[in-house]
Formats: structure tokens, C-alpha cells, sequence
């Protein structure tokens, strides 16, 4: 199993990609509207440290978090936040301050700090604005990430099954009447990041290609109205791959994912791979205390966490799964099952003490390492043996995610 345990922060920066020996068009052809901001326009970035490492017996750890805070939050507030990032930051002072190049830098800059612990950072990830992420990897692998938006009618429906085998797979989301999503699409690009422009794809180009498919979709009923959508199954699965195959055309995409509802998507990758995630929550009460530990330790090292009366969270869960897609109903799992099966494996803990009423932490302190851990085998019972990745949201800026076992550095989709 491949563990992570991901620390998000906040900075606030202004910026502006351009290249100083370009006139404003070649700027804007590769940038877009931020090339024009003479000076900078503003970011709330929000930055994801994601770290490996082996878990301490005694303190149910890979890294503690207030440790990632102190050593990374000095390093975030002196050189980037509340920063024109082109003057303020000597790194952008050659190179334009692209999200693919923030990624990198600060990865880079990270490392250092822990050099002294078994618990390194992999990965960085940031989103710079609402529809625009990049993520770097600790091998060098880069990737940028954009969302589409569009809304459109459907009916849940295969025609290469009958009208009773779609009702009983599909329910009401069957109905010849049809009904509607807003829909959410995540496109991956990966490839080699140019080192003058530092980005995979110019902005005149993905905006051209994803503006092209939004045009396709949105407003439009995908049973009738899609020409390269007749004949195959109406899933999410299904327009999950249209869309890759669509893009893949033009610019070089490594997956997408495909929401149809804020907690449900479809996954597809280059490859040829389909998942399948949901996300649901649970409300629990925990302490951190160890047994293999003094009280003094646990203070130290828990700090308000070892409060003896205990604290809690509305954990958010979200799992995937993997396997064979179905040509015949455009399925890989079925939504009910997916759904009731998350549901059944949190029912043992919904408005619960981990450590007071459950035997699942006696020998462990309920860290999110080991909660991801006992969670697992329980998750991959209800769902098959399917069981992909499992990530779990202490708080929205504190998140553990486990994954099936990997023999090298896990690829881009299985960190991200």
C-alpha cells in the first residue's frame, strides 16, 4: 500500500506570466488575459504539500502536521504571500510565474526541510484559480489541470439493453423524460513543461480545444443531440472516455474526470483505465493519546488533540474503485452499490468515540493513518475487492489517502 498525508495552505500573491521579449500578442496567445496585467493580477493560492513516508508504530504518524506547518508556513509567508511574485521572488525574475513553475519551485524548495525526517514531500499541488491547477512530482514529472463546465439533459440509458434491463440497472435516472446535471470536467495534461514558456499546453490552444467540446455538450440533450454519442451507452463512464478521446486529439491528456454530482465521479485515463468515486461522511469523536507514550509526550506531540474529554470531525470519505467496463451497459459499477457500500462500512463509526466505542483503535491512537488503514479492508469487502484509492478529510486542509501498492513512484492519477 502507498500512503500520503496531504497539509493545504493559503497564500495570497499577484502575478504575471509574460515573457519580457514578446510583444502582447505572443504573450496573450500563450498566457491569456493575465499576460495583460501590467501589474500582476491577484491569486488565492491554494497549495498542497503531500508527503510519504513510514508510519510510527507509537504515534500512528508519517509526519506530525504541526511539524509540516512550522517548517513550511515560514517558507510560504516569507517569500510568496502578499508578494508581486515577478519582482518579490527571485526565481520568477528569469522565468514567468506559471502554476506549472510554482509547483515546481516550491517542491523544490520543500525538500530541504526534512531531510531529517524519514517522511519526505512528493508531490506539490496548487490551484492558482478556480478552473487552473498544476502539480509537480518529486521524479519531475509535471502536469497542469483544467476544468470545463457545462450543462446538459440526459437519460441514463444503453441501447444494448432493453428497456426492463435499463430500468432495473438506472432507475429513475432511466426515464424516458430524461433530467439534468451541471457537470464538471477535469482535464490532466501531461508532458514535457517548456522551459521558455513554463507550460505544457499555450493557453490559445486548450482554451480553443475545451471552448470546442463545451460547444458540443452544453445546453444539449446528449441522447439526441451529440452526433458522436449515438448508438453508446448514455453513463458517466461513457462520456467520461468521449471527452479524453475528443481532447486527446489536440492536446495531450492524461485523463479526466467526469462529476456529474459534487460527490460522484467517473474517471478515465490514456491508458485505457476507467474508476469510479463517491464520497460520503461521518460524524466521530477521537483523542489522540497513545498508550506507548507519556502523558508529556502525548501533550507534546498531540498537543489539543490529547484532550482527555476528546474533540471531533465530520470526516469526509471518498473511495474508488477500478476494474472491467462494461461495453454492453456502459457501467463499471453500479452507482447503488458504490454508494451502499460506503454507507455500510461508515456505519460502524457514525456518531461514535473511535477509541471509547469501538475496538478499532485499543492498540492504536486514531490518527488519520490508522483510521485510513482500518478503513480499508472493511471498504474493500463491501465493494468487491474493487478498491483503488480511499482518501480521508480530517479537515479541509489535512487529508490521508491509501492506495493499492505500487512497485514504483505512484503514477501521476494515483497521487492526485
Amino acid at each position: 500500500m502507498y500512503l500520503t498525508i496531504s497539509k493545504r495552505f493559503e497564500i495570497s500573491s499577484s502575478a504575471r506570466p509574460w515573457r519580457p521579449d514578446w510583444d502582447d500578442q505572443r504573450n496573450f496567445d500563450a498566457y491569456g488575459p493575465a499576460s495583460r496585467a501590467v501589474h500582476g493580477s491577484g491569486y488565492n493560492y491554494g497549495i498542497c504539500f503531500h508527503f510519504n513516508g513510514p508510519v510510527d508504530r507509537r504515534t500512528g504518524m508519517v509526519v506530525n502536521v504541526a511539524t509540516i506547518k512550522e517548517r513550511l508556513k515560514p517558507l510560504l509567508e516569507s517569500r510568496y504571500d502578499h508578494k508581486f511574485l515577478n519582482l518579490d521572488c527571485p526565481a520568477f525574475r528569469e522565468m514567468a510565474p506559471t502554476a506549472e513553475n510554482l509547483a515546481r519551485e516550491l517542491l523544490g524548495q520543500a525538500g530541504p526541510l526534512f531531510s531529517d525526517l524519514p517522511a519526505k514531500p512528493v508531490v506539490c499541488h496548487i490551484r492558482d484559480t478556480l478552473t487552473s491547477e498544476a502539480t509537480a512530482y518529486a521524479d519531475g514529472r509535471v502536469e497542469r489541470h483544467l476544468w470545463l463546465d457545462f450543462s446538459a439533459a440526459r437519460r441514463t440509458y444503453s441501447p444494448r439493453l432493453t428497456d426492463e434491463e435499463n430500468a432495473r440497472l438506472f432507475g429513475a435516472a432511466a426515464s424516458k423524460m430524461g433530467h439534468g446535471h451541471n457537470y464538471r470536467l477535469r482535464v490532466s495534461l501531461t508532458g514535457m513543461c517548456d522551459p521558455w514558456t513554463g507550460l505544457i499546453v499555450e493557453y490559445q490552444t486548450w482554451h480553443r480545444v475545451l471552448s470546442a467540446l463545451r460547444a458540443e455538450l452544453d445546453h444539449k440533450n446528449l441522447n439526441e443531440e451529440v452526433a458522436e454519442l449515438q448508438g453508446i451507452p448514455i453513463t458517466t463512464e461513457s462520456l467520461a472516455r468521449f471527452a479524453l478521446q475528443r481532447l486527446a486529439k489536440d492536446i495531450p491528456v492524461n485523463r479526466v474526470r467526469l462529476y456529474e454530482l459534487p460527490d460522484f465521479f467517473a474517471e478515465y485515463h490514456s491508458a485505457g483505465r476507467f474508476a469510479l468515486g463517491a464520497v460520503r461522511s461521518f460524524q466521530a469523536a477521537h483523542r489522540l493519546h497513545s498508550a506507548a507514550l507519556s502523558d508529556p509526550e502525548n501533550l507534546a506531540i498531540y498537543g489539543k488533540c490529547d484532550n482527555r474529554a476528546g474533540h471531533g470531525h465530520e470526516y469526509i470519505v471518498e473511495a474508488t474503485i477500478g476494474g472491467h467496463y462494461d461495453e454492453t451497459s456502459g457501467t463499471l459499477y453500479e452507482f447503488a452499490k458504490l454508494t451502499g457500500g460506503i454507507e455500510e462500512a461508515l456505519k460502524p463509526w457514525s456518531f461514535k468515540h473511535l477509541d471509547a466505542e469501538t475496538g478499532d483503535f485499543a492498540d492504536s491512537p486514531s490518527t488519520g493513518e490508522n483510521i485510513v488503514a482500518r478503513l480499508w479492508p472493511r471498504l474493500e469487502w463491501q465493494l468487491d475487492g474493487r478498491l483503488d484509492r480511499l482518501r480521508l478529510w480530517e479537515t479541509p486542509n489535512n487529508r490521508f489517502t491509501l492506495r493499492k501498492q505500487v512497485e514504483k513512484l505512484p503514477t501521476p492519477a494515483e497521487v492526485i
